[in-house]
């Protein structure tokens, strides 16, 4: 969704405003709250899986 120049903008933005320092402690955080994100979102997809299974077979 986003482009090259884009994507560089942001980098030098976040750069910016938390410093070199803080950069690998922020991505390490991002990286574990998308993992967190993912896996609930994946656990909602398997509950109304099983709930859409167990729908049909009660029909």
């Amino acid at each position: 969704a986003f482009g090259y120049w884009e994507l560089l903008l942001i980098l030098l933005v976040v750069l910016l405003l938390f410093g070199a320092k803080k950069l690998p402690e922020l991505a390490r955080s991002l990286g574990k709250a998308s993992k967190e994100f993912k896996a609930g979102a994946d656990e909602v997809k398997r509950e109304i899986e099983d709930a859409a299974s167990s729908v049909e077979d009660e029909s």
